[in-house]
Order: structure tokens, then sequence, then C-alpha cells
């Protein structure tokens, strides 16, 4: 084994959560703070909990005073913190604690996926709007965007089955959300959240009719009030 090889076995592997890596600057974490913190984080991984700053200072070509400073600056954003641990028997010690630091993180992550679960929500909102203003060939009134912005808020129903309420309603030529929304509560009180599961229940339906010969033409027979097809399936002339 050579010299290298030699060496850079001895000296160890420091990781790092690639997250951190992507978003330190997200959480207020200078670059000069955060090559601190990887010098910092490879003494712990080598057993080393509180370094000098001495040698802190000559890996990131800062001076000891510099290091003190930028450290302190760490603390006072939250980045960090320095604990003294009291063993039994032994002499107090401090060590760098970076629990805050990955506390940040957490948020910030927890943050960005709300931001995204509202921003796609946002979109959804924007998306049925414009669909049944094309379908029903006018603007909607604010009355009729506060029922949609209902069924998405407080209904929860989700936009693929609106959607199906939408195309059932311009099937049967009904342009108004009221007839939608006896559609969507007569889904819910059969327990059809999903276009999977009206999708199933139509599906059965049908077979029931094939069953009992209801198929069959009669002049005398109603219509279904309410019909139901997929969501990719246009309305036939």
């Amino acid at each position: 084994m050579d010299a290298f090889a030699n060496a850079l076995i001895k000296s160890g592997q420091t990781t790092i959560a690639t997250l951190l890596l992507e978003h330190y600057r997200e959480l207020g974490m200078s670059n000069t703070e955060f090559l601190i913190y990887l010098q910092i984080k490879s003494y712990n991984d080598r057993g080393i909990s509180f370094p000098q700053t001495e040698a802190i200072a000559k890996a990131v070509g800062l001076t000891d005073n510099q290091i003190f400073q930028e450290l302190h600056t760490m603390i006072g954003k939250r980045l960090m913190q320095i604990d003294t641990v009291q063993q039994p028997g032994q002499l107090a010690r401090d060590s760098y604690d970076f629990t805050l630091l990955y506390e940040k993180l957490a948020q910030y992550v927890k943050k960005s996926e709300t931001e995204t679960i509202t921003s796609q929500v946002d979109n959804d909102r924007e998306t049925i709007f414009n669909q049944i203003e094309t379908e029903f060939g006018r603007p909607l009134s604010p009355i009729e965007l506060e029922m949609i912005s209902q069924w998405l808020d407080e209904d929860h129903y989700q936009v693929d089955v609106i959607r199906l309420a939408l195309k059932e309603a311009v099937l049967n030529q009904v342009y108004n959300l009221k007839y939608m929304d006896r559609i969507l509560l007569n889904w819910q009180k059969k327990h059809l959240t999903t276009p999977e599961q009206i999708q199933h229940e139509h599906q059965q339906h049908q077979q029931n009719r094939t069953s009992t010969g209801t198929n069959k033409p009669n002049k005398g027979a109603k219509k279904p009030a309410i019909p139901i097809f997929k969501i990719g399936e246009k309305p036939k002339d």
C-alpha cells in the first residue's frame, strides 16, 4: 500500500446529510460557517467533540479570532451551541452541539412541503375554475367560486371527482353548480370519494343491469339521473 492510500485510510471519512448540503444557505448559514461546521463535523466523526480553534482556523485559512467570531455568530443564529458534559469521576468537558441546526433543517423541510401542497391546491383550484367556466360557456359568479372553494376546502372533494361531476352535468346538459353539488352529495352518501370507487360502482351497476336484463330498450323506463363514466371519456353526441 502506498503512502497516499495509507494516509487516506487513516484520516477516515466525514459524512454529511445531502439535505443539509443542498439547503444550508436557506437556513441562514454562510459559506464560511458551513465550512467551519464541516471541520467540526470531521473531528466529531473521529471522536473529538471539541476541537481546538487553532486547528479549525488552520484548516479553513482564518485566524483564531475570526473563528471565535464566526462561532459566536453561529450561536447567535441558533445554528449550534456549546454543551458542557460532566461524566462521573471525570473533569467537565465542552462539546459542539448542532442539534439546533438540524431542527432548523426539519422546520425548513416541513415548511417547504406545506408551501408545495398549498401551491398545488391553488393550482388545482384555478384549473377547476377555468374548466367549469369553459364547459358552462360563461364566467363564474363570486357565489359559484365560493361554492367550488367549499368543495375543496370544507368538503375535501378530490379535484378529479369534481371533474367527474362536471362531465356528468355537461352530459345531461345541466350547466349549474347545484346539479353538480347533488351529484357530489350522492357519491358522498355512497362513500364514493375517489374516481376509482366511482368507476367501480358504475361497473357493478352495469353488471347488475346486464344480469337482470334491465339494459334492454324500454320506452317507459327513466334514464339514470346521474350517469357515471371514466374521467378520460368524452360525452357522446
